[in-house]
């Protein structure tokens, strides 16, 4: 006595293997259905694509924008969310699997963060400046995208290394100058950005170079894009592709805004 279930040549081992090949083998029929099918699409194998990643990214930018309208309205939110958002910002970097809900949580806090400083600015006689950062980031965006779309800018081991080190430099000068400024040795509004180098404020020189770090971060952004959809990258791989975006454009608006802020003077 055998149970029933397990009556097929498989599962027999006094089966021959022809018998075994015999049961495997595809018929004629059957093999003119598999080669007719349609290939299976990226959707189909989860696998990541363009729009796929861009459907992703505009949703992740909608949060972004609500959050902003919610700290244009309540610009005491901006310091809390500054902290909140550097946190889930370390979360999303280490953290080793993806997760949708921290990005998406990540783009409001960032929101409400750029929506508060914004109005911040506005209050301090800088009346239109949140208008005209939004028109340069977007202005950097696109043309960012059509050189790298166009083939004539790319990312390259040579100019990230250069943008690495370009960016640890910048780093320890931000928190060299948030010491200065949080300690009272200096008073100024920017700190020593406000600083005279070249018959220019040093803070105006800074801000133009880290404006083309932020432009090749996105170039970096987008090539991680490219690379994950032609690699067949899985799927979840979009969302950290969008968080890599809403974090250099949230940067580059800050960047611009400080720039107009220091070109305008106060006035």
């Amino acid at each position: 006595m055998s149970n029933p279930a397990f009556n097929s040549p498989a599962f027999q081992l006094n089966q021959s293997s022809a018998a075994l090949n015999k049961m495997n083998a595809p018929s004629a029929e059957q093999l003119d259905e598999l080669y007719g099918r349609p290939s299976a699409t990226p959707e189909q194998t989860d696998r990541m694509t363009y729009e796929d990643t861009i459907q992703k990214a505009v949703g992740a930018f909608a949060i972004l924008a609500v959050g902003a309208a919610i700290g244009w309205f309540v610009p005491a939110l901006a310091i809390p969310a500054a902290i909140v958002g550097f946190v889930l910002a370390l979360v999303n970097i280490f953290k080793k699997k993806t997760v949708p809900a921290l990005v998406l949580a990540y783009s409001a806090v960032q929101g409400v963060f750029v929506g508060g400083i914004s109005q911040i600015f506005e209050q301090t006689n800088y009346q239109g400046i949140a208008t005209q950062a939004l028109i340069g980031t977007a202005a950097v965006f696109i043309a960012t995208l059509l050189l790298f779309r166009s083939g004539k800018i790319r990312a390259s081991k040579k100019a990230t290394k250069i943008f690495l080190i370009a960016m640890v430099g910048y780093a320890l000068f931000g928190l060299v100058n948030l010491g200065l400024m949080v300690f009272g040795v200096t008073d100024s509004q920017f700190g020593l950005r406000d600083m005279t180098f070249l018959g220019m404020p040093l803070g105006l020189i800074l801000g133009v170079l880290v404006v083309l770090l932020a432009a090749y971060s996105l170039v970096l952004d987008f090539d991680a894009v490219k690379q994950g959809v032609e690699n067949g990258a899985p799927r979840t791989f979009a969302w950290r592709a969008v968080f890599g975006i809403v974090l250099t454009v949230v940067w580059l608006y800050i960047e611009i805004l400080r720039i107009l802020a220091i070109l305008r003077g106060g006035e």
